[in-house]
């Protein structure tokens, strides 16, 4: 079992997120950001070492318009070095990392155009993992998609997509029950066309379910997956930030709720990724809990986590909020009571 965060360190004073507009593009500008990205990256790895934090969700943006025509500098040769450096280090530590691509990529589209460009980005997040040496452990976590009127095209018009990506990045694909369309329930429909492991989402199925207890949707989602192919199930956690719209995530972990959540585990050993706005002071929280019920191994002698002041959390959490958001695909809009 690990436990994790995505994408940003609050503690570093770096950011492995680092981009520039369209408009600004240089082959120098991204030899330039890849390096400082990569470098930052190699930090938070380090960081969530010494912690005991060995899962970690790398951000989309590590080479700015990887996937995009415009960019032509070759990357791929020019930081093999250190995207193999990286993944040495993952793998020498037994640690596990994923990736989210954003919302525009949508394999259910009816548009071709917006099909093709969410085909190139997975190629391109893929192609970085190939780069670490990673094996199809190693996932690329997306959603099903839009419903576009008609629940059934959207999911058959998913498989044939899926049909066509590379072998390479077909492995590494995994869907995540979502909080509005697509619930446990049609992703395991899809499962059984395709095999695609579910990443499980708890905040999700609580937003969105066909009745299914969370300990039993939890089973169900980790039978899902293949213990060589795919490894242990990965999955999200978050809660209800209270007084917001239904579906926000709370910006710190909420102790009582996720000890009563762990319980729920049983003896499932998954993969916990912490969808908590504080990022890394959450996930040290967790980690403490976890190691309380032998869930993780101890901490060495003589570590002391590191303390995160209220004022500390409060910025980190309005700091994730005040990130620009891309805007999600166009989808039909519908409710779980419309939900056959």
């Amino acid at each position: 079992m690990k436990i994790g965060y995505p994408c940003m360190n609050n503690s570093l004073d770096c950011t492995s997120a680092s981009t520039f507009r369209l408009a600004s593009y240089s082959d120098e500008r991204v030899e330039q950001t890849v390096a400082s990205n990569l470098a930052c990256l190699k930090r938070i790895l380090e960081y969530n070492l010494e912690h005991g934090l060995l899962f970690f969700r790398i951000g989309s943006d590590i080479v700015p318009f990887g996937s995009h025509a415009i960019n032509t500098f070759p990357w791929q040769t020019r930081f093999a070095p250190e995207f193999k450096a990286i993944g040495d280090f993952i793998k020498e530590h037994k640690m596990r990392v994923s990736m989210h691509p954003d919302q525009f990529v949508v394999l259910n589209s009816p548009n071709p155009d917006i099909v093709q460009r969410s085909i190139a980005e997975l190629v391109y997040q893929g192609s970085m993992m190939d780069l670490m040496g990673l094996d199809s452990t190693a996932k690329l976590q997306i959603h099903l998609g839009g419903l576009y009127g008609d629940r059934d095209t959207a999911i058959a018009r998913f498989i044939a997509t899926w049909h066509t990506l590379p072998a390479n990045v077909q492995v590494r694909v995994v869907v995540e029950n979502d909080d509005r369309l697509f619930s446990l329930h049609d992703c395991l429909e899809l499962h059984a066309a395709t095999g695609i492991p579910i990443l499980f989402d708890n905040f999700h199925h609580e937003c969105l379910n066909h009745g299914e207890p969370m300990a039993e949707a939890l089973r169900l989602a980790a039978a899902t997956w293949h213990p060589t192919r795919d490894g242990n199930m990965m999955m999200d956690y978050s809660s209800q930030s209270h007084g917001e719209r239904r579906g926000k995530h709370v910006a710190a972990i909420e102790e009582d709720l996720f000890r009563d959540f762990l319980k729920e585990l049983g003896d499932l050993d998954v993969d916990i990724m912490l969808e908590i706005k504080d990022k890394e002071a959450s996930a040290h929280k967790a980690c403490g809990m976890m190691r309380e019920l032998s869930l993780l191994p101890p901490a060495p002698a003589g570590y002391e986590p590191p303390i995160f002041t209220p004022k500390q959390v409060v910025a980190a959490s309005e700091a994730e909020a005040a990130k620009p958001k891309k805007p999600r695909a166009k989808t039909t809009k519908t409710s779980a009571a419309s939900i056959k």
